[in-house]
């Protein structure tokens, strides 16, 4: 199912990237700099809009389906981004590593929420930025049931996103200080993948 997937990817976002995705993704970027790592790239739609304050930038796609795409915008890319396949739960790097940390629609699909979070805590330099933009549970009432009847047959499909993840509360809890949090409806996307949020938190010094 991951390579069916990662085939669709680009053509399933596409009407809500026209509607207003895609300018979320440039808006967020705009305050990356320095040193700079994107947990769970996917194919790569983050890519165009990394602003000139990003002096390196490492790609992290754990699947090679994902990565094929990913790698051949990579080669296309000014900053010559490295792509390598890690997990978002064990990263290879050092402590302290990065100016910036970059997720965007990837922790819902992660198998661990808290150990991902605890190692982009880790490799996060202290004062260093968190970009994230993730979709998450509806707040209550029908639509958040119907995610919960729906999740089992959804992470099947898509390679093992899950709708019913109070996402938010996790990156409080990891030690992250929220700076900018928006929640809005993805545009275009089907009610249940719909409700997210985005922003910045940082790493305390």
């Amino acid at each position: 199912m991951g390579r069916l997937f990662a085939r669709m990817y680009d053509r399933v976002l596409q009407g809500a990237e026209d509607a207003g995705l895609r300018a979320w993704r440039a808006n967020l970027l705009g305050p990356a700099s320095g040193v700079t790592l994107e947990v769970g790239s996917g194919t790569g739609l983050n890519l165009a809009h990394y602003p000139a304050t990003v002096t390196r930038l490492v790609a992290a796609e754990p699947s090679r389906h994902m990565r094929a795409p990913l790698e051949v915008r990579a080669a296309q890319h000014r900053l010559a981004p490295e792509v390598i396949d890690a997990p978002a739960e064990s990263l290879p790097f050092e402590d302290a590593t990065f100016d910036t940390l970059v997720c965007t629609l990837v922790l819902c699909s992660v198998s661990d929420l808290d150990g991902c979070l605890n190692e982009m805590f880790r490799v996060l330099k202290p004062g260093g930025r968190l970009i994230y933009l993730e979709h998450v549970a509806h707040d209550g009432g029908w639509r958040k049931v119907f995610q919960h009847i729906l999740e089992p047959a959804w992470r099947l499909w898509a390679d093992g996103c899950r709708l019913t993840r109070s996402t938010g509360r996790h990156i409080e809890a990891a030690g992250f200080l929220i700076d900018e949090r928006i929640d809005e409806d993805m545009p275009l996307a089907p009610f249940f993948v719909r409700p997210c949020l985005r922003g910045q938190a940082f790493r305390p010094n």
